[in-house]
């Protein structure tokens, strides 16, 4: 494993865009910090299994009837083959419209490049970066961390406002792991819970449409800020995830470090989106621990750009 550079003399890549670590792992390397998950991390993450409770963290892929973004909604056609007792069935689905990891093919940075100088032409014409590679290498396992956001700000009577760009800085989440009594370790899978799926399942069917007609929804997230890159930099987290439809506060709050672009093009981090931790945060606070051993397989689709995560979270 490689010395890791310090945040303040990034970008290592020249010719990159801002902030990246490109050829941090080898010019050709296309899993980006889920290096950090190595054997001796898997054994050391297998420690959190204690009672063997096992906690999807998959939304049903057709818990969005009316996507957001102009996605197609989910699809699923059971084939019935008369006169056998057999059924096949035909799922159609956009890999973006319900609990998924955007892969490293999925957003580049402004001057169109993705992770590790991958090229739109790289991605068209070859496998470069799909997200088969993540499941050829045993997929996303390793720690999992909840900061379950929106169960701390309700206490602390904070506004929570789901359906507005609210942005949630730094001092919050620091704030919210101090609470839980939850420090970090290096090669940690971070999900942040702001209680967005919770209250899309509260809306109506108009209300969902109309959510779905914005062309640029917006939605609470992560704040995008140097002050977040750096932390999720320095506490080497492997990958990030949260209940909402995009990790960060949507639209875009400061484009300088919009997440999107530093954490896919620049670092090679997973974004997880739509996240179900309901019954996740649930069991956390029920232990009074919110850590636990966390196993995701992505769709082995070559070239693949997302996926539906296939989480289950182990206490």
């Amino acid at each position: 494993m490689p010395t890791k550079p310090t945040f303040d003399s990034l970008p290592l890549h020249p010719d990159g865009p801002p902030g990246n670590a490109w050829g941090l792992f080898g010019d050709k390397d296309q899993m980006g910090m889920l290096n950090l998950l190595t054997s001796e991390n898997t054994a050391a993450a297998a420690k959190e299994i204690v009672e063997g409770v096992r906690v999807s963290t998959d939304w049903p892929l057709n818990s969005m009837a009316t996507p957001c973004f102009g996605r197609a909604a989910f699809q699923h056609t059971i084939k019935n083959k008369a006169p056998r007792p057999v059924n096949d069935d035909i799922l159609v689905l956009n890999t973006q419209s319900s609990s998924q990891w955007d892969g490293f093919r999925h957003f580049g940075a402004k001057d169109g490049s993705f992770y590790n100088g991958c090229s739109q032409h790289d991605i068209e014409s070859s496998t470069r970066n799909g997200i088969h590679v993540w499941a050829d290498n045993g997929g996303i396992v390793g720690r999992g961390v909840l900061l379950d956001y929106v169960t701390w700000a309700e206490a602390k009577g904070k506004p929570v406002n789901c359906f507005e760009a609210q942005s949630i800085p730094l001092d919050d989440l620091l704030e919210v792991a101090a609470s839980q009594k939850t420090t970090f370790r290096p090669g940690d899978i971070l999900f942040i819970r702001t209680g967005w799926t919770r209250a899309y399942e509260k809306l109506t069917q108009a209300e969902c449409e109309q959510l779905a007609n914005y062309a640029a929804p917006p939605v609470i997230g992560v704040k995008s800020s140097e002050a977040i890159l750096r932390w999720i930099w320095e506490t080497g987290f492997a990958a990030v995830a949260g209940d909402q439809p995009a990790f960060e506060a949507y639209p875009c709050q400061n484009s300088d470090f919009f997440l999107h672009e530093w954490l896919l093009a620049g670092w090679g981090v997973p974004i997880g989106e739509l996240f179900d931790l309901e019954r996740l945060s649930r069991e956390c606070r029920q232990r009074g621990r919110y850590t636990f051993f966390f196993s995701s397989v992505p769709l082995k689709v070559p070239g693949g750009v997302a996926s539906p995560p296939n989480g289950v979270a182990i206490f």
